[in-house]
């Protein structure tokens, strides 16, 4: 008893070899390489532009805490000078300032400092771009 196994129906990828030229098959290679290229190039764009966005917000925060520490400087300074002229009284009214201003720039730094620590780069570009396949890298460089 010999039996034979069937062949399996072509596939469309099948078909479509059979009945288009090789010029057809690079031509639609082609298109759709080109159209990957630009999809990559569009998520590229949208990552670099998170990307600024955060770099943006935590160096405003940045800019923040060295303006509260100019303050800081200011007040301790005039605190300072006035506490030595009154020697007790209306001077430590302006160290609590002092102090205040120095909280606030601590708590800009800490908020900036985390924003920018956020910033991961472009990580689905890279994520897509380990997925082409290593005959269309340059120089055939495998990863």
């Amino acid at each position: 008893m010999s039996s034979q196994i069937p062949e399996p129906p072509p596939s469309a990828a099948h078909a479509k070899a059979d009945t288009n030229s090789l010029g057809e098959l690079l031509g639609d290679v082609t298109r759709d390489l080109s159209t990957l290229m630009r999809q990559e190039l569009e998520l590229a764009k949208a990552e670099a532009k998170q990307s600024a966005t955060k770099a943006g917000k935590g160096g405003g925060m940045l800019a923040g805490a060295g303006v509260a520490g100019h303050f800081v400087l200011l007040f301790l300074s005039i605190a300072l000078w006035y506490a030595l002229g009154e020697l007790m009284g209306l001077g430590w009214s302006a160290v609590i300032v002092a102090v205040i201003w120095g909280i606030i720039a601590a708590v800009l730094a800490s908020v900036g400092r985390k924003e920018l620590k956020k910033i991961k780069g472009m990580p689905q570009t890279a994520e897509t771009l380990q997925e082409i396949p290593p005959t269309l890298k340059p120089n055939g460089e495998i990863r």
